[in-house]
């Protein structure tokens, strides 16, 4: 009976330690009034980290109305989100202060 309470402790110790899978993560960089990634390939039905860099001399905001999500980031910024879990298919995102440049999206699959 001890062996199998320790056994079961141990465990959830480990699902509290993080011992579990992280979320996929993406690298985003804004230069020039352009994403570095026009497109961003996620797996479907998985939560998703996207770390945004913007080296351009002025803010921007990641819009994307499929993703449900706007992040304003400063001038030489770095910003954090999630996205997710999506559904397979494509949600274009924008960098909305430069629309006509800044274009992307993310396909789930």
């Amino acid at each position: 009976m001890k062996i199998s309470c320790i056994a079961a402790s141990l465990l959830l110790s480990l699902a509290a330690t993080g011992a579990l899978a992280a979320d996929p993560e993406v690298n985003l960089t804004l230069k020039d009034h352009r994403f570095d990634l026009t497109e961003i390939k996620v797996p479907a039905g998985q939560r998703v980290k996207i770390t945004l860099r913007n080296l351009d001399s002025t803010p921007e905001e990641f819009h994307s109305d499929s993703l449900n999500r706007e992040k304003v980031v400063t001038a030489g910024g770095t910003a954090t989100f999630f996205i997710g879990p999506l559904k397979p298919g494509k949600y274009p995102f924008m960098g909305e202060f430069n629309a006509k440049t800044a274009q992307g999206v993310v396909i789930a699959e």
